[in-house]
């Protein structure tokens, strides 16, 4: 079975002392696995531990984790506070310049608390820790992003198995239509060889000389046999097969780029419209493969 790269998924957990974790888990689609993880103030020395639970659900992707801890009072913006020093350095400094350049007026607290330093936001005291907790808010929320990505990666599989199916069809009228090619060149080139001798006495060896070569030439077969076989490790992979722990989406992927060279050769051999329009449909069938790919993991 294989996976999609995106997927969502949210949990919640209530700690024993009142407050909620919140976990959310989002995943696109990347060429490697990308984790970032935001944890609550105060719990970034667990940063290390949830990453490597995260790498452990996902092999392939862009992940983004989010925690945040409420229902304590200890995640608002902090308690305001007085420099009370500073203000009255601030005002002894303000009644001197008064003084010394004459100057009439008195200091206004809105003047002496506007200065830098007097007012501040203390920072509020760090949430204590609940590892246990963390782990388990985590792991809710991932095994939802886990089953989002299969459910979508079991439509991806669908799609997938489809567009190989009409590659075969193509493959079979390939393969309908290649013996008919030489039998047609040997009948063109009989009677172009008697309009241009006048006569309809045609030397057969040399035709049967001419024949074999062509057919060495428009031979397909061997990459017929590569094109089956192609799609039979395409449908394996997508069963589960190859080897253990190995990443699907590059497997299939390379397995993708196999199958459009060999399509290519045979369009190159093809010296027929039917074939070549079939050579055609499979390469275009394989690049609509090609980019579902870029989202499975």
């Amino acid at each position: 079975m294989i996976r999609s790269m995106t997927g969502y998924g949210a949990a919640q957990a209530a700690l024993p002392d009142g407050r909620v974790l919140r976990a959310e888990v989002r995943t696109v689609n990347h060429r490697h696995l990308s984790v970032s993880a935001r944890l609550p103030r105060g719990w970034e020395g667990l940063e290390g531990k949830v990453v490597e639970k995260v790498r452990a659900a996902f092999a392939r992707g862009s992940v983004s984790l989010s925690v945040a801890c409420d229902g304590s009072g200890r995640e608002d913006g902090g308690s305001p506070g007085l420099d009370m020093d500073r203000a009255r350095r601030y005002a002894d400094l303000l009644h001197e310049a008064r003084a010394e350049l004459g100057l009439k007026g008195r200091v206004r607290l809105g003047t002496l608390a506007g200065l830098p330093g007097v007012l501040r936001v203390e920072a509020p005291p760090a949430a204590p820790v609940d590892e246990d907790g963390l782990f388990e808010c985590v792991e809710s929320a991932l095994r939802g992003a886990v089953a989002m990505r299969e459910a979508e990666g079991r439509r991806l599989e669908r799609e997938l198995r489809a567009g190989l199916a009409r590659i075969v069809e193509e493959l079979d009228a390939v393969e309908a239509a290649a013996p008919g090619r030489l039998l047609r060149e040997r009948d063109r080139l009989r009677k172009r060889v008697a309009m241009l001798s006048g006569t309809a006495e045609v030397d057969e060896d040399r035709l049967a000389r001419e024949i074999a070569y062509l057919a060495e030439r428009w031979d397909i077969a061997e990459e017929m046999v590569r094109l089956r076989s192609h799609v039979a490790l395409f449908l394996e992979s997508l069963g589960g097969g190859g080897p253990r722990g190995d990443r699907a989406g590059k497997r299939l992927g390379f397995v993708v780029q196999e199958m459009y060279r060999e399509a290519n050769t045979v369009g190159s051999k093809a010296n027929d419209a039917a074939i070549s329009a079939s050579a055609v449909a499979v390469k275009e069938e394989l690049e609509r493969i090609r980019e579902q790919l870029e989202n499975v993991e």
